[in-house]
């Protein structure tokens, strides 16, 4: 994970209008975004903060883990590729193999949703086709399997679609080229398309998505729900704020 800087409010939106951001209160809601993973069994690595760039606190972007390999990308958005620097050094600190997206393809973390050996790429919006093609160069020897989902009006393939811990995706397809992807476990509400697995019947989820909470709920899930709210002003969701190795 990465602390949010003092330009939070700067961040990027693309899709949703600009709403002022509360910097204290986003400061919090990491914190007990913290407590929640470590809840359910993780230990936080944080990287060095980057308060030159507003949107550094969403981590999945500048990198893509893969077993022991770190792709470090390179974001269609040129304003956060700055973002990447700390982010190597926080991967080789771990021990991982480190590789990179290189010019001119694009990839951001947030188009990369894997289950199993499955490697969905959303392509259209931050990625393009030169960077799904060298992500899958890359991980295809390593018995992975890369598809492409086109994107419709949604940030990432991950704004749109996720998955739960058993390989159940979760989404909303008029966001993307559904006909792309297994069926579809449709959320009662928006932010309930964000899942993130933790392991086992863990999911963290936002507590926006009251109803989906129930929903994952009556089917057997632990459900944790946080309050990412100053964070959904900027599109993010509840799998932007950290990057998941198990094992490490």
């Amino acid at each position: 994970m990465r602390r949010p800087g003092p330009n939070l409010a700067r961040g990027i939106v693309t899709h949703i209008d600009r709403v002022e951001v509360d910097p204290v209160l986003a400061a919090r809601q990491y914190t007990i975004y913290q407590e929640a993973l470590a809840s359910a069994g993780w230990r936080v690595y944080e990287v060095d903060p980057a308060p030159e760039h507003p949107d550094s606190v969403f981590v999945e972007d500048p990198v893509v883990v893969c077993g022991d390999l770190a792709v470090l990308t390179r974001s269609g958005a040129p304003e956060r590729r700055g973002e990447v620097e700390g982010v190597e050094a926080a991967v080789r600190g771990l021990g991982l193999r480190v590789a990179r997206i290189e010019a001119s393809g694009t990839l951001d973390g947030g188009d990369v949703l894997q289950v199993g050996a499955t490697v969905y790429v959303g392509v259209g919006g931050r990625t393009d086709e030169a960077g799904a093609a060298q992500l899958e160069r890359l991980i295809k020897p390593m018995g992975r399997e890369v598809r492409r989902v086109a994107l419709g009006a949604a940030l990432h393939l991950k704004s749109a679609v996720t998955a739960l811990g058993d390989g159940t995706l979760v989404g909303l397809e008029e966001l993307v080229d559904a006909a792309a992807l297994p069926p579809l476990l449709r959320p009662r509400e928006e932010p309930g398309a964000h899942v993130l697995p933790l392991g086992g019947r863990d999911v963290l989820i936002s507590a926006a998505a009251h109803e989906t909470v129930h929903e994952l709920s009556g089917r057997g899930w632990r459900v944790l729900p946080v309050d990412i709210s100053e964070f959904e002003k900027l599109e993010a969701c509840v799998t932007c704020l950290s990057v998941l190795l198990p094992g490490r």
